[in-house]
C-alpha cells in the first residue's frame, strides 16, 4: 500500500473518519487554467494532449499545485474505449466529438474487439505511471471511464446530441444489438480500469453522463446491470459512480457494489441521503454556475451545501464539472471554502 501524505479522498471514500472534508472538481484539469491552455495549445489539439504520456501528465497535477484540490484525476476522455475497440473520433473545435463511422448492425458490433489497455491504450497508463512519479504521493489519482450506455449513445449517434434519439431508438427498435454492443463496452471498460488501478489510480470513476434521457425503466435494463458488473469486478480500490440526471435510480444505487455516488445538483441531499442508505459516502454536488457569483455568494452556497451533507462520509465536489469560462480565482474560493468549513 503506498503512503500518500494527503489520502483525505481514500477515507472520506472507504467511510472512515477524516479532520475535514476532501474537495476536488469534476473538469479541474481543462480551461479553466491559462496553464492549461498553454499546454493544449503547445500540443496542437486536445486528442494530441490526451494521447501525449508528459503532457497528459503535466495537465493532470496542475490543479493540485495551481488549486490546492485534495485529489488528481488523469487527464483523458471517455471516447478513448469505442477508440480502443476499433471505432476512432475526432474531436472538433466548438462541435465536440464526432464518429466518422458509427455502430449501425450486428456485423458493426462483431466488428468490433475487446480493447487491449496495454496495447491500446498505453498512452494512458502511460500519463499515469508519470503522474504518479511525479506527485509522489502528494494526492491519490483517480482513474476513470465512461458508463457504457453514455458511450453506445455516442457510438450510435455519431457525435454529442441533447436528446440522443438515434441512440435510444436502437434500445426499442434493436434491443440485442444494444445489450450486446453494451457487454463488449463493459468487458473493455473493467479491463480498461483494472489496467489504470495496476498503473497507479487510487481511486476510480465511473461517468454516466446520459443517465438522465433514459425513463427509470430503461435505465434499469440498459445501464445498471452494465455498471452493475463493473463495480462487481473493480476490488482493488473505492469507486464512484456519477449518473448525472439519474435521480430516479437512488435507492438502487445504493445497493451497488461501489464505495462513493456522486449527486449532480437537482438531487435534494437529505432525500439522496435516504434513498441511498447510510453505508455509501456522497459526493457533490454545488451547481458549477455559484463559481460565476461573487465570493461571498461562493461561501455562502458552499457552506450551505456542507451543513446539508454533513463532514463525514462526504467528498465535496460540483454536480457536474467546472465550465470553461470560470475565473480560477472563483474556483481557488470554493475549494478554500470547503477546507475552512469542512474541518471538524
Amino acid at each position: 500500500m503506498e503512503k500518500l501524505q494527503n489520502d483525505l479522498l481514500l477515507r472520506a471514500a472507504r467511510g472512515e473518519q477524516t479532520e475535514r472534508i476532501p474537495v476536488w472538481m469534476m473538469r479541474q484539469a481543462g480551461r479553466i487554467l491559462p496553464e492549461y491552455r498553454a499546454v493544449r495549445e503547445k500540443a496542437g489539439s486536445f486528442i494530441q494532449l490526451a494521447t501525449n504520456p508528459e503532457l497528459a501528465a503535466e495537465v493532470t497535477i496542475q490543479p493540485v499545485d495551481i488549486l490546492g484540490v485534495d485529489a488528481a484525476i488523469i487527464f483523458s476522455d471517455i471516447l478513448v474505449i469505442p477508440e480502443a475497440m476499433g471505432l476512432p473520433y475526432i474531436m472538433e473545435e466548438r462541435v465536440g466529438p464526432i464518429f466518422p463511422n458509427i455502430i449501425q448492425s450486428m456485423a458493426d458490433v462483431e466488428k468490433l474487439r475487446i480493447a487491449d489497455p496495454e496495447h491500446d491504450l498505453k498512452y494512458v497508463l502511460d500519463a499515469i505511471k508519470i503522474v504518479k512519479k511525479e506527485l509522489s504521493g502528494r494526492v491519490p489519482l483517480i482513474g476513470f471511464a465512461g458508463a457504457p450506455f453514455t458511450l453506445l449513445c455516442y457510438m450510435i449517434e455519431g457525435r454529442g446530441s441533447k436528446t440522443f434519439s438515434k441512440a435510444k431508438k436502437a434500445l426499442y427498435t434493436d434491443p440485442v444489438l444494444s445489450h450486446a454492443l453494451l457487454q463488449k463496452i463493459t468487458d473493455s471498460t473493467i479491463l480498461y480500469l483494472k489496467a489504470q488501478i495496476a498503473a497507479g489510480a487510487n481511486l476510480v470513476q465511473i461517468f454516466d453522463s446520459w443517465a438522465g434521457i433514459l425513463s427509470p425503466e430503461q435505465y434499469r435494463i440498459y445501464s445498471l446491470p452494465y455498471i452493475t458488473q463493473i463495480c462487481d469486478a473493480i476490488t482493488e480500490v473505492p469507486v464512484t459512480v456519477f449518473a448525472k440526471g439519474a435521480f430516479f435510480a437512488r435507492e438502487e444505487m445504493g445497493k451497488l457494489n461501489c464505495e462513493v455516488i456522486g449527486l449532480d445538483w437537482n438531487m435534494d441531499v437529505a432525500e439522496s441521503r435516504k434513498l441511498i442508505g447510510g453505508n455509501k459516502t456522497l459526493q457533490g454536488n454545488l451547481d458549477p454556475c455559484v463559481l460565476y457569483g461573487s465570493f461571498d455568494e461562493i461561501r455562502n452556497q458552499t457552506k450551505i451545501m456542507i451543513d446539508a451533507f454533513g463532514k463525514q462520509r462526504y467528498i465535496a465536489n460540483l454536480g457536474h464539472g467546472v465550465y470553461p469560462d470560470t475565473n480560477p480565482d472563483n474556483v481557488r474560493c470554493f475549494i478554500d471554502a470547503v477546507k475552512e468549513f469542512g474541518s471538524r
